[in-house]
Protein backbone atom coordinates (compact mmCIF):
# COMPACT_ATOMS: atom_id res chain seq x y z
CA UNK A 1 0.00 0.00 0.00
CA UNK A 2 2.82 2.43 0.77
CA UNK A 3 4.08 2.00 -2.79
CA UNK A 4 0.91 3.79 -3.95
CA UNK A 5 1.88 6.92 -2.02
CA UNK A 6 3.77 9.90 -3.35
CA UNK A 7 4.80 10.97 0.17
CA UNK A 8 3.75 11.00 3.81
CA UNK A 9 2.29 14.32 4.98
CA UNK A 10 1.81 13.58 8.68
CA UNK A 11 3.30 10.67 10.59
CA UNK A 12 1.56 9.00 13.51
CA UNK A 13 3.44 10.91 16.21
CA UNK A 14 2.65 14.27 14.58
CA UNK A 15 -1.03 13.36 14.33
CA UNK A 16 -1.16 12.32 17.99
CA UNK A 17 0.52 15.54 19.16
CA UNK A 18 -2.03 17.58 17.24
CA UNK A 19 -4.89 15.52 18.69
CA UNK A 20 -3.61 16.31 22.18
CA UNK A 21 -3.79 20.03 21.36
CA UNK A 22 -7.25 19.79 19.81
CA UNK A 23 -8.59 17.75 22.73
CA UNK A 24 -7.36 20.40 25.19
CA UNK A 25 -9.16 23.14 23.20
CA UNK A 26 -12.38 21.12 23.01
CA UNK A 27 -12.23 20.21 26.70
CA UNK A 28 -11.84 23.88 27.65
CA UNK A 29 -14.75 24.89 25.42
CA UNK A 30 -17.20 22.25 26.69
CA UNK A 31 -16.05 21.91 30.31
CA UNK A 32 -19.41 22.94 31.80
CA UNK A 33 -21.67 21.58 29.05
CA UNK A 34 -23.27 18.31 28.13
CA UNK A 35 -21.64 17.43 24.83
CA UNK A 36 -22.94 15.26 22.01
CA UNK A 37 -20.34 14.19 19.47
CA UNK A 38 -21.60 13.15 16.05
CA UNK A 39 -19.00 11.47 13.86
CA UNK A 40 -19.31 11.12 10.11
CA UNK A 41 -18.60 7.54 9.07
CA UNK A 42 -16.51 5.88 7.80
CA UNK A 43 -13.64 8.29 7.34
CA UNK A 44 -13.68 9.85 10.80
CA UNK A 45 -13.70 6.55 12.71
CA UNK A 46 -10.00 6.43 13.62
CA UNK A 47 -9.82 10.20 14.18
CA UNK A 48 -12.90 10.03 16.42
CA UNK A 49 -11.59 7.16 18.54
CA UNK A 50 -8.18 8.72 19.10
CA UNK A 51 -9.54 12.23 19.74
CA UNK A 52 -12.33 11.23 22.12
CA UNK A 53 -9.98 9.19 24.32
CA UNK A 54 -8.15 12.47 24.95
CA UNK A 55 -11.26 14.42 26.03
CA UNK A 56 -11.90 13.80 29.77
CA UNK A 57 -15.55 14.89 29.70
CA UNK A 58 -18.77 12.93 29.84
CA UNK A 59 -20.27 12.90 26.38
CA UNK A 60 -22.83 11.24 24.21
CA UNK A 61 -21.62 9.72 20.95
CA UNK A 62 -23.55 9.10 17.78
CA UNK A 63 -22.58 8.50 14.16
CA UNK A 64 -23.94 9.43 10.76
CA UNK A 65 -23.37 7.49 7.60
CA UNK A 66 -23.30 9.74 4.56
CA UNK A 67 -21.67 9.56 1.17
CA UNK A 68 -20.56 12.21 -1.28
CA UNK A 69 -17.51 10.73 -3.03
CA UNK A 70 -19.15 7.54 -4.36
CA UNK A 71 -15.82 5.84 -5.13
CA UNK A 72 -14.02 8.72 -6.85
CA UNK A 73 -11.42 11.25 -5.79
CA UNK A 74 -13.77 14.27 -5.94
CA UNK A 75 -17.11 14.90 -4.29
CA UNK A 76 -19.97 13.91 -6.56
CA UNK A 77 -21.92 16.93 -5.29
CA UNK A 78 -24.76 14.81 -3.93
CA UNK A 79 -24.89 13.97 -0.22
CA UNK A 80 -26.75 10.78 0.64
CA UNK A 81 -27.80 10.05 4.23
CA UNK A 82 -27.68 6.29 4.81
CA UNK A 83 -29.29 5.84 8.24
CA UNK A 84 -32.99 5.55 8.99
CA UNK A 85 -33.10 7.55 12.23
CA UNK A 86 -31.29 10.84 12.75
CA UNK A 87 -29.62 11.40 16.17
CA UNK A 88 -31.63 13.29 18.79
CA UNK A 89 -29.85 16.62 19.11
CA UNK A 90 -32.57 18.92 20.40
CA UNK A 91 -31.23 21.31 23.06
CA UNK A 92 -27.77 19.68 22.94
CA UNK A 93 -24.30 21.09 22.29
CA UNK A 94 -23.13 19.27 19.17
CA UNK A 95 -19.57 18.66 18.04
CA UNK A 96 -19.63 17.36 14.48
CA UNK A 97 -16.49 15.35 13.60
CA UNK A 98 -15.34 14.60 10.08
CA UNK A 99 -12.10 13.45 8.53
CA UNK A 100 -11.71 16.15 5.88
CA UNK A 101 -13.22 19.46 4.87
CA UNK A 102 -13.01 19.55 1.09
CA UNK A 103 -15.87 20.93 -1.01
CA UNK A 104 -17.92 21.63 2.11
CA UNK A 105 -21.00 19.98 0.61
CA UNK A 106 -21.16 17.07 3.06
CA UNK A 107 -20.66 19.13 6.21
CA UNK A 108 -23.05 21.85 5.00
CA UNK A 109 -25.78 19.26 4.36
CA UNK A 110 -25.24 17.62 7.76
CA UNK A 111 -25.14 20.95 9.57
CA UNK A 112 -28.42 22.06 7.93
CA UNK A 113 -30.08 18.82 8.98
CA UNK A 114 -28.75 19.13 12.54
CA UNK A 115 -29.87 22.75 12.88
CA UNK A 116 -33.41 21.78 11.82
CA UNK A 117 -33.55 19.70 15.04
CA UNK A 118 -32.88 22.74 17.29
CA UNK A 119 -29.58 21.99 19.02
CA UNK A 120 -28.12 24.50 21.48
CA UNK A 121 -24.99 24.82 19.37
CA UNK A 122 -23.18 23.11 16.53
CA UNK A 123 -19.42 23.25 16.10
CA UNK A 124 -17.38 21.45 13.47
CA UNK A 125 -14.12 19.59 14.05
CA UNK A 126 -12.10 18.14 11.17
CA UNK A 127 -8.79 16.36 11.02
CA UNK A 128 -7.90 17.96 7.68
CA UNK A 129 -9.05 21.08 5.83
CA UNK A 130 -8.05 21.65 2.23
CA UNK A 131 -6.89 25.17 1.37
CA UNK A 132 -9.38 25.63 -1.46
CA UNK A 133 -12.44 27.65 -2.35
CA UNK A 134 -15.40 25.60 -1.14
CA UNK A 135 -18.59 24.88 -3.03
CA UNK A 136 -20.52 25.33 0.23
CA UNK A 137 -19.59 27.91 2.88
CA UNK A 138 -18.53 25.80 5.84
CA UNK A 139 -16.31 26.88 8.70
CA UNK A 140 -14.51 24.36 10.90
CA UNK A 141 -14.10 25.48 14.50
CA UNK A 142 -11.31 22.97 15.13
CA UNK A 143 -8.86 21.91 12.41
CA UNK A 144 -6.09 19.37 12.85
CA UNK A 145 -4.08 20.27 9.75
CA UNK A 146 -4.54 22.41 6.66
CA UNK A 147 -3.42 20.76 3.45
CA UNK A 148 -3.06 21.63 -0.21
CA UNK A 149 -5.56 20.32 -2.75
CA UNK A 150 -4.20 16.78 -2.96
CA UNK A 151 -5.93 13.43 -2.58
CA UNK A 152 -4.85 11.95 0.75
CA UNK A 153 -5.33 8.57 2.37
CA UNK A 154 -4.56 6.89 5.67
CA UNK A 155 -5.67 7.37 9.24
CA UNK A 156 -9.26 6.65 8.22
CA UNK A 157 -9.22 8.36 4.84
CA UNK A 158 -9.67 6.04 1.89
CA UNK A 159 -9.63 5.57 -1.82
CA UNK A 160 -12.30 3.01 -2.76
CA UNK A 161 -12.32 1.69 0.83
CA UNK A 162 -8.55 1.03 0.85
CA UNK A 163 -5.74 2.65 2.86
CA UNK A 164 -7.92 3.55 5.91
CA UNK A 165 -5.72 1.42 8.19
CA UNK A 166 -2.46 3.25 7.47
CA UNK A 167 -1.28 4.89 10.73
CA UNK A 168 -0.28 8.11 8.93
CA UNK A 169 -1.67 10.45 6.27
CA UNK A 170 -0.11 10.34 2.83
CA UNK A 171 -0.68 11.71 -0.65
CA UNK A 172 -1.89 9.13 -3.12
CA UNK A 173 0.41 8.96 -6.13
CA UNK A 174 -1.24 10.09 -9.37
CA UNK A 175 -1.49 7.31 -11.94
CA UNK A 176 -0.30 4.73 -9.44
CA UNK A 177 -1.26 1.11 -9.92
CA UNK A 178 -4.04 1.45 -7.38
CA UNK A 179 -6.72 -1.19 -7.42
CA UNK A 180 -10.00 -0.35 -9.09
Amino acid sequence: MQDDLDRILFDEATIHRRLDEMAAQITDCYRNCELTVIAVLNGSLIFMADLLRRIPLPLKLDCLSVASYHGGTKSAGEVVFRQVAFPDVQDRHILLLDDILDSGLTLAAIRRKLEEANPRSVRVCVLLAKKIDREAPVHADYVGFEIENEFVVGYGLDYRERYRNLPFIGVLRPNSSRPV
